[in-house]
């Protein structure tokens, strides 16, 4: 029989698919077992009004069949079959989808009773067989057909389509492989662990069985026996015939079928987790679009999970058909550390099936899923207190860092979510729990900054705020004070660093007072300024100390703690100022230390009264956190005050 040329517009759109559309390669196995898949849920649906069929639903099912020495990979269903014309129809005019034609003529509730979903829509995944097969067979029996029909193609030369033998009603796709080359080794399609790989990748959900012969440990009589006349057994490897794929997966049972123990060994055997996760999330959402997912909190994060090549993102399927393996584009990234699996049969998927288009159904799903795992994590913050809490210890920054990012377009949704150390009570609270206990006079969230809580809580310029009854919260991440220049208020109370110009509890005459003071004790502020030197760009009285002599302080919008940020940072220009805190030194001029300074620079002691300043400076630094710079001259400056 003459060969017929494909009815495309050229054979380049062939190779173009053939070549560029799909990325990987190892696809080819997906498409043709869900193009056989499709034809099996036809013959399902054509039993409800024909009892000719003769087949019931365990009957159904995929067949991979390798032969070696031919180097031949056979994909083999017993579903609908075709009809010389519908070759002709679906392999011979690219783009021609058989399936999606099926789909738009189908009764919505029949194929819900037949429980059919097929899966195919463009009619060009069959193609992506000659990615690794130089030559193609399709033998094929339609329902109701007494003869079979044999389609054959090398590729872009085009196809024959003749008479053939076929004992039962189905489809043979035949796949000739390729040549190995040195950087392609297409031997690896007649190897059972490979074959089993990708099924188990990309079409473990297939709703109907996949058999292949592959390796497993059977039992076998060694002609031996025990004293009690038992025959002794063995266990060896041998090829055998079995359904390797799981066919119902276990985010489409409902709570009775699948406990959440079962879906606690689902998630560690599938994201290899040895801790059980936080939280275990599930939907079944019907409606605008409908889609089921199972998802996860786990207990603690990748190792890579904090740096540049941590991919987020959820597993996508179709139909129990995996789409991407990593969906970033349903999770925002505040909520990036989430696992699981997002199943829909009414995403707009790409003519390649390996990724999606940015259409309506994916941001309905992805801002539901935002909704959801906010509303699980606000549930253990209420109910399960220490699952949050470890919860936050482990993903509380990424929740933060999600507050900053975006120029704050999720701090909505995420403030409610923070905790806080509260110095007062010596344990994590959140905003709202603080706010709460502010008394009614105090109008600001008071905070410190440190490299750690007990630093914070200890640092002298909390004293003031102390004094009055006040509880301040302990920021210890870099971006905790970023966190407050997005929110700058909550409840209505403004965020105040207790190492701040102003904590806002002075009254206009105390600001008087204070200036007042400030402007007597001149001669003393600009003898210490002058020994500072570089290291403080202004020295004045502190109106906040009470039993510290000194503490180190900061005006403008860069604090100390974010200068230290922006110094850990790498390629970070430190002699920009706008990186820089504006340091003050307070000193206490009621503190003792501070008065035997002043004595002795009154006295005509400016050496001594030199080293005292340096050593108090020095004392403030060590506080605020900072390492000694030179520890020699530190030292020597405190033996000459003996």
């Amino acid at each position: 029989m003459a060969k017929k040329q494909f009815k495309a517009e050229s054979k380049r759109l062939l190779d173009l698919m053939i070549n560029s559309i799909y990325t990987h390669r190892e696809i080819f196995l997906r498409e043709l077992i869900s193009n056989g898949s499709d034809a099996i849920d036809k013959l399902c649906f054509r039993s409800l009004t024909d009892e000719g069929v003769g087949m019931e639903r365990g009957d159904f099912r995929i067949c991979l069949t390798v032969d070696k020495e031919a180097r031949t990979l056979t994909v083999s269903d017993n579903g609908i079959g075709m009809t010389a014309e519908e070759m002709e129809q679906n392999l011979g005019i690219i783009a021609k989808s058989g399936t999606r034609a099926f789909r738009d003529s189908v009764d919505a509730e029949k194929a819900a009773e037949a429980d059919v979903d097929v899966i195919g829509q463009f009619g060009v995944g069959f193609y992506s067989a000659f990615m690794v097969a130089k030559k193609v067979e399709v033998l094929s029996r339609a329902y109701g057909a007494e003869t079979a029909n044999l389609w054959v193609s090398e590729g872009v030369d085009g196809y024959t389509v003749t008479p053939a033998e076929k004992e039962s009603v189905g489809t043979d796709v035949v796949l000739y492989l390729k040549d190995d080359t040195d950087d392609d080794k297409y031997s690896d399609y007649l190897q059972s662990w490979k074959l089993e790989e990708l099924v188990k990748k990309y079409s473990d959900y297939v709703r109907w069985p996949i058999k292949a012969m592959v390796e497993r440990s059977v039992k076998k009589p060694t002609g031996e026996y025990d004293e009690n006349g038992i025959e002794k057994m063995t266990y060896a490897y041998e090829e055998v015939e079995d359904t390797i794929n799981s066919m119902v997966p276990i985010w489409q049972r409902s709570r009775k079928e699948a406990s959440d123990e079962e879906c606690i060994a689902f998630f560690k055997e599938s994201f290899h987790e040895s801790e059980d996760p936080i939280s275990v999330i599930r939907v079944n959402a019907e409606g605008m679009v409908s889609y089921r997912c199972l998802l996860f909190i786990p207990a603690k994060a990748p190792y890579d999970f904090y740096s540049r090549d941590y991919q987020s993102g959820l597993r996508l399927y179709s139909n129990g058909v995996m789409i991407m393996d990593r969906c970033a584009d349903l999770l925002p990234d505040c909520f990036r550390f989430v696992r699981g699996i997002v199943d829909s049969p009414d995403l707009s998927l790409n003519i390649s099936r390996e990724l999606l288009q940015h259409d309506r159904q994916l941001k309905l799903i992805a801002n539901n899923l935002e909704k959801k795992i906010k509303a699980e994590l606000t549930r253990l913050l209420e109910n399960e207190r220490e699952k949050y809490e470890k919860f936050f210890d482990t993903f509380g920054i990424q929740l933060k860092y999600g507050i900053v990012g975006d120029y704050g377009m999720k701090k909505e949704l995420l403030q409610d979510l923070l905790l806080y150390y509260s110095a007062a009570e010596g344990k994590m609270v959140t905003l709202r729990e603080y706010t709460d206990k502010m008394p009614e006079e105090q109008k600001y969230i008071y905070y410190a900054a440190a490299d750690s809580n007990e630093r914070a809580a200890a640092l002298p310029q909390t004293e003031r705020v102390r004094s009055r009854g006040y509880d301040f919260l302990c920021f210890t991440y870099e971006a905790d004070e970023f966190v407050t220049e997005i929110l700058r208020a909550y409840a209505e109370k403004e965020f105040r660093n207790v190492c701040g110009e102003d904590l806002g509890l002075e009254s206009e005459e105390e600001k008087a007072e204070s200036e007042k003071v400030n402007e007597e004790n001149k001669e003393l502020i600009d003898f210490v300024r002058e020994q500072c030197g570089e290291r403080v760009q202004s020295v004045k009285i502190s109106n906040r100390l009470e039993s510290h002599p000194v503490c180190l302080s900061s005006e403008g919008e860069i604090t100390l703690e974010m200068e230290r940020y922006f110094r850990s940072l790498p390629g970070v220009d430190m002699n920009n100022m706008n990186m820089k805190a504006r340091r003050v030194l307070e000193l206490n001029l009621s503190h003792a230390a501070v008065q035997k300074l002043e004595s002795e620079r009154k006295n005509g002691s400016t050496q001594r009264a030199a080293a005292m300043a340096k050593v108090l400076l020095t004392q403030a630094e060590i506080a605020a956190g900072y390492a000694v710079e030179n520890p020699n001259e530190y030292t020597e400056l405190v033996v000459s005050l003996f």
